[in-house]
This record gives C-alpha cells, structure tokens and sequence, in this order.
C-alpha cells in the first residue's frame, strides 16, 4: 500500500474572515463549518483505508505553535515534525522545507500538500482521488487536483487540462483569476479547473524540480533547515538564511514551469472558504436563507450571515447582510461587499490596533486569558490555566496584580514562598516581586487577575524559567 506523508500549510494570516479570524489566532484553528476546526479537519480526512498514512509534517508560523500543538493533542494525531518559520516566504519553500524534512527521517514518501484551511464535504471521494493520482506520482509525476467548477468563479486561479475525475491529464496551462465573461467561457469550455493549492509528489521529484527551476530558493532553504534546532516538539530554522529565501508560491517557482505537472479532477465539495459569503454557501440555511450561529434571532429577514459568539443578534427586515459579533468588535457587510474587509484590517494596522491582530481571549500554551475590562490604571482579566500547566517565573516593573481564584486549585510562588489557593481565596504580588501560577489539580483553574500600576503592556514580563522557553 502506497505511504503517503500529509504536508499541512498552516501559515496563513486569513484577514478575509475578520472579525473572527486574527492574525494570531486565524481562520485554520477556527471551528467554521462544524465543531471540530478547520486545521482539525484536514487531518481527519486522511485517516481511511485507501492508503498507508504517514505522521504529517506541519509548517507553520512560529506565532502558531503552541496553537497547532494543542490542536494536534486534542485529535491524538502525532507529527512527524511542526516546523517554523520565522518569516513568510510563501508554499514553494514550505514544501521545500517538507520535502527535506521527510528526506532525513530516511525515506522518499509522496508527499500530500494541503492547505489548512480548505473545506471539503466528501472525504472518501477526495481519498480516492489520491490514490488514482499515486502511481502517476511514485513515477515522478507532480500532481495537482483541479476543482471541478461549480460556476464562473472569478475568486480563483484556474488550471487548463483535458482531465476528469477518472484520469490524469498533463497540464496545459496556470491562468490567473479571471473576470467574469472569461470566467464564463472557461466554464462552457469544459477543459478548465479551479486551481485547489493541493498537490502530490515524491519529496524528492518535487526538489528537483524546484533545484531546475528555482535554485536560489532550494539554497536558501537547505541552508535554513541545516541549521536547524530543536525546541520542544518544534523545529526550528536558521532564522537569517530563511529570511534571505527568495518569496514565491509553488506554483509559479515550479507548477508553471515544469513539464512533469499532471492534474486530475476533483468533485468532492471543495471550497477555500476565502470569505464571510462563501462560508454563508457553505453552512446550513434555514428556510429563508439565512445561517444562523450563536444567539440569534431574526424576523422577516433572509439571506443574512449571523454569527455571534457574545452578544444576542436581532435582525429584523433586513437580506444580505453579514454580521458577526466578537467581544471586542462587530463587522456588519452587505455579502456582496464582504471582500473588502481587508481594507478595514489594513486600517487597524495603520493606527497600530490590537484588534487587527488579537482576540480579546487570547490563546497561550498554559491556557487562555480574557480581559474583561481595563482603565487608564487598571485591567480585569480571567485567566484559565490548563490541568498540569503552569505560567513562567516572571516579574514586572510597572504593575501589581491581585489573584482571586474562581474555581479549581492553584499553586502560587511569590518570591521564596509557595501556598495553596482554594476557591474564593486570594493573593497579592506587589511590584518587582518574581512570582509564579501552577495549576496542580486535574480540572481547569479559573482565575480573575486585577491588574494596577503605571503601564500594563504584556511587554512588561521579565521570564526567569519557562516550561515553553518562551523568552
């Protein structure tokens, strides 16, 4: 049986779903279309009897991941490595960095590129897929699934090729998103498909491709992996010699140019979920049309996208709408206008926003925080902190902090001294003093966290001991 080794771009930032989706916590690590996320979910798919699953390689942003460890520990999925990057330099050399990953560990595996935020409803016709694409593979074939197009889409690349969902076909031809009227004419030509970003290829046949077309990349990324370095269940580069790779995707350093680039035809429900509309075509409606997630209401309204993780949503009279709520930020869109969410990100950014980047519960390998309220002064935060997990040995310059606990047990060091926290019980660490939370119990320790003092950035931490060696 065919081995076949996933590969997992988890890097993308996916502005197009703000509010929701952040910079630090985007769209790939978010339950959308059901209640596992989307990063889960292209793991999952893999696991069926068509072929032998390797441990996936997963390359990601070093912001990511302690996020894509935890996901990957609550589906019981092991990785063969989590690899780093210390900047974006786009698929080609992720893949790149894969491929030489997989190489090292001893073996030539195809590998199967996915991207990390991609729906797809028909797992077992995507399986079968894969293994009708293997063999062309194994003999050194680089094969990418087009999409089947359900219409004149002018939000994807295309790809020209006689294929089916039967037989491969060489590719004839990338072409960029088109306008509508080409769009059309692709469609009725029947020999174009939507280009899926997903790919399968020998790790080796892949370099060499790209060692052909695109050497500088291949350099760069040989030097970067050479000097790599382990932290935890992490791999991490030589930062300065990524940096200086070359930025490129896989398909113009390599899929444009070869002559080995084969395609078949995927029919299976693939979607990129690229934006708040097509997330609307993708979930269930009811019967006037509208999607409906949290705590929603709405009378004589239809077609609207509601989404509300805090506050209760009413819409009334309204159609085509997109609204969706977060604690600290509501977007509201007409669907047709729903790309153009970007330009309010890129605003954020200019003015050095929080909100462009962060959501108000931010994520940590400990656990979470939420900062429920904050003055001139002040800050309010509840803390959850994981079963067996504890904070780094810290201290700040500028603020004091009053622990309450809520629920659970918490084992406290300020200073030289430890104590036992119990519910309803509390502490204090004045200024200066380095100080530490462990939570020792087998439930989640909930914590509320009263803030004083001059200036209450999270760049005020000085870490003298850290479990995650966080600096």
């Amino acid at each position: 049986m065919t081995k076949i080794v996933p590969v997992v771009m988890a890097g993308g930032s996916g502005t197009r779903l703000w509010p929701l989706s952040r910079k630090m916590f985007p769209k790939q690590f978010l339950s959308l279309v059901n209640s596992t996320t989307m990063f889960q979910d292209t793991l999952s798919r893999l696991q069926g009897n068509e072929f032998s699953v390797g441990l996936p390689i997963i390359v990601c942003n070093d912001e990511h991941r302690f996020i894509v460890a935890e996901q990957l520990r609550e589906t019981s999925i092991t990785s063969q490595a989590i690899i780093l990057e210390p900047v974006g330099r786009n698929t080609a050399p992720a893949v790149a960095l894969a491929a030489l990953d997989a190489i090292e560990k001893g073996d030539d595996p195809l590998l199967l590129v996915l991207a990390a935020d991609h729906v797809i409803r028909d797992d077992e016709t995507f399986r079968k897929a894969v293994v009708k694409a293997s063999t062309a593979a194994q003999a050194g074939k680089l094969v990418t699934f087009g999409i089947v197009p359900r219409g004149p889409e002018t939000g994807y690349g295309y790809i020209k090729a006689k294929a089916s969902t039967e037989q491969l076909a060489p590719v004839e031809t990338f072409v960029e998103k088109p306008d509508l009227e080409t769009a059309k004419a692709y469609l009725a030509s029947g020999d174009y498909f939507w280009n899926s970003g997903m790919f399968l290829f020998k790790a080796s046949s892949y370099l060499a491709e790209l060692k052909r077309h695109q050497p500088a990349i291949l350099g760069a990324v040989e030097k970067a992996y050479a000097g790599k370095q382990a932290d935890l269940d992490f791999t991490r580069l030589d930062v300065e010699a990524f940096k200086a790779c070359p930025d490129d995707s896989i398909d113009y350093a390599v899929m444009e140019k070869t002559d080995n680039a084969a395609m078949i035809g995927l029919d299976a429900g693939w979607s990129d979920v690229g934006s708040w509309s097509s997330l609307w075509e993708e979930s269930e409606h009811d019967a006037q049309g509208n999607v409906c997630r949290g705590d929603v209401f709405v009378h004589d309204a239809s077609n609207n996208l509601l989404f509300s993780d805090h506050k209760m949503i009413a819409a009334l009279g309204v159609e085509d709408l997109v609204v969706v709520d977060t604690p600290d930020a509501v977007m509201v869109s007409r669907k047709d206008k729903v790309q153009e969410v970007k330009q309010i990100v890129k605003q954020l950014e200019k003015q050095d926003r929080s909100e462009a980047h962060f959501h108000r519960e931010v994520a940590r390998p400990w656990g979470c925080y939420d900062s429920i309220d904050m003055g001139e002064r002040f800050q309010v935060k509840r803390i959850t902190v994981k079963p067996g997990a504890k904070l780094s040995l810290q201290m700040h310059h500028h603020r004091a902090e009053h622990w309450i606990v809520v629920s659970g047990t918490a084992l406290v060091t300020i200073g030289d001294k430890e104590r036992m926290l119990s519910e309803n019980e509390s502490t204090y660490i004045p200024i200066g003093m380095t100080h530490r939370l462990e939570n020792p119990g087998v439930l989640p320790l909930e914590m509320i966290e009263v803030q004083s003092g001059s200036y209450l950035g999270e760049d005020d931490i000085v870490r003298f001991d850290d479990t995650y060696g966080r600096s």
